[in-house]
């Protein structure tokens, strides 16, 4: 059986996926600030490696998105 989330009820794993979205969405905010940060700066090679990290939590948030919405259906269905 699955284990609850304590005070949500929410499935530990849903929990899960909903906390990795949260947090891959809130780092691709912030790394749009380093990157203006660095275009401001002139430092090229600064925003490659922003746009990189932002790309990176992009791709991790789509994932979670995918598995959170198929296990959302499953749940409901």
């Amino acid at each position: 059986m699955t284990e609850a989330h304590p005070g949500t009820g929410t499935p530990d794993e849903q929990y899960d996926l909903v906390s990795v979205l949260y947090h891959a969405l809130q780092g691709g905010e912030t790394s749009q600030g380093y990157i203006d940060d660095a275009r401001t700066a002139g430092d090229d090679e600064l925003v490659t490696f922003f746009e990189q990290v932002q790309a990176e939590d992009r791709d991790r948030a789509e994932g979670a998105k995918q598995l959170l919405a198929a296990r959302l259906q499953t749940a409901v269905g």
